[in-house]
Order: C-alpha cells, then structure tokens, then sequence
C-alpha cells in the first residue's frame, strides 16, 4: 500500500518574531511619550537641563527593556510559539547590554546635568544626588546588581562559571528590578508630576510579574500535580550519555512533539534550584517520557545518579525543531553529541509520515554513539555513521565536500542539524554553500545563556 506524505507548511514562527519586533518597538515609543508629554520645551535651554533631560529618556527607555527582557523569558506560550524559545533567549541576551549602558547613561548624564544647573564639581554632584534623591541607595544596590549580572554575562566569564552559579547570579537581576522600581515612581519626574503615566508604569510592572509567576511558578506546579511526573529509570547509553524515563499520567496533554525540549528540574539534592533545557528523545505516550543527556558539566553529570520516584517538574514543550517545519519530503538529518536524542525522536516522527528520510550520526570514536540499536531498527530510516576525529580522517566528513558526496540532492532536501554549536554552525556554513535555502535548514539552540 502506497504512503502518502503531506508537506508542512513553515512555521508561522518564520513572520511572528516581524509582529512581535513592531509591538515591542510600539510599546517602546509609547514609554517615550510619556517623557515628551512631560516636557516643555522651555525647560531644555541649559546645557544642564538637556543633559538632565537625556538622562531621563535614557532611563526610562532602559527600565522599559528590563521588563521587555523578563517577559521575552516569562515562557509565554503565544509568545514562544510566534518567536522560539532560542531566538527569545538570543534577543534576551541582546538586550542585555543595551540595557546596561542605558541605565549607565542615564547615571551619568544626570549627575552632569546637575553639576551643570547647580554649578557644581563633579564629586559635589554625585554627592548631591546621593543625599537629595529619594530612595536613591536602593536604586544604587540595584544598579550593582544588574552591572553583576552583565559582569557575569560577558562571553570569557560566562565560559568559566558554572550553569548554576551564572543561573544564581540572575536571579539577582529579580531583586534589582525591585529595588530600582521605588527609585522610578518616587524620584521620576515622568511619574511624580503625571499620575496616570505612574498608574500605567505601575500597572506594566504588575503584569509581567504576574506573567512571570504564572508560567515560571505556577502553572509547572499545577502541572505537576496534575501529571504526577516521576524519575522511572536511568538507563546507561554510554560512558557519558543516559537515557532518563519518566512516568507520569495523562502526558499526551502536554502536546509534545518530537524534536522539542522542555527544561527539567529534579527535585532532589543539587538540582532542585536550577532548570535545564533538554529534548525529547522518543514520542511521548500517555504515561512515558524520555530524555538523553550527555555529560557536559556538574548537572548533567549528576542525572546518572537520580534515584527512582524523584519528582519532576517540567515547564514547556518549546521549540520548533519538528515535523511541522518540514517542507520537502526527502530529508536529511544531522546529528552530534547530545542532539542525537531530539534527531532520533524526530526520525520517528517523518518516517511516520513518509517520504525519505537520512540520518548522519557525528561522532569521535564508537563508544560516543548512543541509540545504536534503536536507530538500526528504526524501518525505513538509512543511518550514515561518521565516526572518527578530523584529526584521525584527515578531513571533515561534515564539511561542503564531505556533504555533497553523501547527499548529491542536498539542495532539494530539509535539512535538520542539532549538535554542539560549533558543529551546528559550520554544517550551516557548508549547507549555504550547497545551495540549500535557509527556509530547509532547521536548526534550534537549546542554552538559555
């Protein structure tokens, strides 16, 4: 009996991040209102005034990306299904440093302005500032932290601390928002002279900690009362990667689909406090889930160790690395490390829905190669393992050369590639040198930092 395969159209995700940049810009300009509604043009005729002036639309531009950084990480589902988890957490990280120089900024050329009007030495002003401002020395302890936090962010630090000392850090972020909160709506010229930009900047406040609390604190807790998600097994794949199945009840009604992650938190000793991203790697059923996870540091090391009926909690599913974003009906999959486990749940999902599909497992050496037995099994699916360091090759059978010998029709082909970044970088390097469009390459990021 012939298969018949129908082709997904791209996901919406490709135009929703368009809608959700032109609402977050709109919102932006509206915050800027609020300072040009405030503002006589009489006032700014002194060097002092325009500083003074700048510095104010500096800050609230500043504090308005704070909050625009907390929601595009609320875990939102209309807002996650419209940009992608990765890509929010991409502009997160973005804004980051925007925002820091912001509230920089508006430190800076608010000191000047008033050294400016008052006539004042530098250290006079700043003193001045320090003494006059009300709650003034809370926003300056929320100033620390967020320079702690973008401290902390920076490429070389970030490298060398831990998931969970950087996620800790973060969290301060929290008690900053807080603390510079008070400074806004009791030293903000905006909020003191306008009471209804102050009950709109209050009420914009209140609903993004609401959002947050809902989805990040609520709503995996109802969850997990709901589904009763449990530890069931952790079962050896190789040296350094497990496989953890979880039992649960009525799981279907997560919707999960294969390729998308959610972020775990085991709630035993040394990972209650943090949340990691990891993927799916076989179709849920009603009652089972299943993850595989390669040692990459202290976490994921531990999960070896997790004891049977540990509780789980679990926010999600995200992502858009599955069959829906299929459009062709050959494809190609590539896999390395840990992406092994989303490409071998996903296989199972295309060939279910026909058409022809390949796999190329990466890895260094045989005892690297988790699923072996289960992908051999898999009907229909054609497995290319690329074993071997370039260095012991001679070459990179990942490369545009190494692609197109394997994969002639490369160009006509979706192409789903999930492994470390550095591999998931340079195949997409290669993939564009083949010709094959960006709209047939699909690829996910799946670190939140």
């Amino acid at each position: 009996m012939a298969r018949h395969h129908a082709v997904a159209r791209p996901s919406a995700a490709r135009s929703g991040h368009w809608v959700v940049r032109a609402a977050l810009l709109a919102c932006g300009i509206a915050v800027c209102a609020i300072w040009w509604s405030n503002t006589n043009a009489a006032t700014l005729r002194t060097p002092g005034d325009a500083a003074t002036a700048v510095g104010r639309v500096a800050g609230l531009v500043g504090a308005y990306l704070v909050l625009v950084q907390l929601m595009l990480l609320a875990r939102l589902p209309w807002l996650e299904r419209a940009v992608g988890l990765d890509r929010l957490a991409g502009w997160h990280r973005g804004l980051g440093t925007n925002v820091v120089i912001l509230l920089c900024v508006h430190v800076l050329l608010v000191v000047i302005g008033v050294g400016l009007t008052d006539q004042d030495t530098p250290w006079s002003a700043v003193w001045e500032v320090l003494t006059t401002y009300p709650d003034i020395w809370l926003a300056v302890s929320g100033m620390a932290l967020f320079l702690a936090v973008a401290i902390t962010s920076g490429r070389a630090l970030r490298a060398r601390l831990s998931y969970e000392v950087w996620y800790w850090v973060h969290v301060l972020a929290y008690v900053g928002i807080a603390l510079t909160f008070f400074h806004q709506i009791s030293a903000g010229a905006d909020f003191v002279v306008d009471p209804t930009a102050r009950a709109l900047w209050i009420t914009m406040y209140c609903v993004v900690a609401a959002c947050v609390l809902c989805w990040r604190v609520a709503l995996p807790a109802r969850r997990w009362m709901r589904h009763a998600l449990t530890v069931e097994r952790v079962v050896r794949e190789t040296p350094d990667t497990v496989s953890i199945w979880l039992r649960g009840h009525a799981l279907r009604e997560l919707d999960a689909e294969p390729g998308q992650f959610f972020l775990w938190r085991f709630v035993t000793v040394g990972h209650l406090w943090t949340a990691h991203p990891y993927s799916l790697s076989a179709p849920a059923t009603d009652r089972r889930m299943r993850i595989t996870v390669k040692a990459a540091g202290d976490h994921s090391r531990m999960l070896a160790h997790l004891r049977r009926g540990v509780p789980v909690f679990a926010e999600g599913p995200f992502g858009h690395f599955t069959a829906s974003a299929r459009t062709r009906r050959a494809v190609l999959l590539i896999a390395g490390g840990s992406g092994i486990g989303p490409v071998r749940a996903l296989a199972e999902r295309l060939l279910a829905g026909g058409g022809d599909v390949e796999l190329l497992y990466r890895a260094s050496s045989w005892q690297d190669v988790a699923l072996r037995t289960e992908l051999d099994r898999m009907p229909g699916l054609r497995v290319r393992y690329l074993v071997g360091r370039r260095a012991e090759l001679g070459f990179d059978p990942l490369d545009r050369r190494g692609l197109h010998k394997i994969a002639p029709d490369i160009a006509h082909r979706d192409v789903f590639v999930c492994g470390p970044a550095g591999m998931t970088t340079a195949v997409q390097g290669a993939l564009r040198e083949l010709g094959v469009p960006r709209t047939q390459i699909h690829t996910e990021e799946f670190s939140l930092r």
